[in-house]
């Protein structure tokens, strides 16, 4: 009997996953981080009342959150997750205007890509995930420095995700849906018990 149930928890998983856990995705933690930035960012450099904050904030919130709620949809519709992580670029590239536009209109600098301060962050930005790291290091940055951390993280998060969305459709085409999963596994249900 315990092995029959096996079986069938075997196929069950077969088109039903369970093992998708989003915090270990790089995109996921590379979120995070521009959301404790940006939380850090708006309530220290913009003033009180100003809607800016809570739409930097949102946006930020957004570009974190969507990223766990498809990952979590993804387990019955491959359609929603790819959705949800678009939402998530998008959701970031709002908040990349936002950190634009807050360095042009001050007259603050937007680092170059071939800058040496850019390439320096982009270099830390890429070997670290952790949230803490940021939240410490960026107490007595200024503004400016720390909008084009900010701004180097967005890019990054970025590039992961149109990487994730390209794994997910290569991952759809080979595959495909939850309803073709489900009428694998019970035609193979049926195969092995009849």
């Amino acid at each position: 009997m315990a092995n029959r149930n096996n079986k069938f928890m075997e196929l069950h998983q077969e088109f039903l996953r369970q093992d998708n856990n989003y915090r270990t995705l790089k995109a996921f933690r590379k979120a995070e981080c521009i959301f404790d930035i940006t939380y850090f960012f708006a309530h220290k450099f913009l003033k009180t009342g100003d809607r800016t904050i809570d739409q930097m904030v949102q946006a930020a919130r957004s570009g974190k959150q969507n990223i766990a709620e498809g990952n979590i949809d993804g387990n019955t519709s491959r359609e929603m997750e790819l959705k949800l992580i678009n939402v998530n670029r998008a959701s970031l590239h709002e908040l990349l205007l936002d950190y634009e536009d807050y360095l042009r209109v001050r007259g603050l600098e937007q680092w170059a890509y071939d800058d040496p301060r850019c390439v320096k962050t982009r270099n830390f930005c890429k070997k670290h995930l952790d949230a803490a790291i940021y939240r410490e290091k960026i107490q007595e940055r200024s503004d400016e420095t720390i909008a084009n951390i900010a701004i180097t993280l967005i890019h990054q998060c970025d590039v992961l995700l149109r990487g994730l969305i390209e794994w997910k459709k290569k991952d759809f085409i080979e595959n495909g849906g939850i309803r073709e999963e489900m009428y694998r596994a019970r035609k193979e249900w049926q195969r092995r018990k009849g």
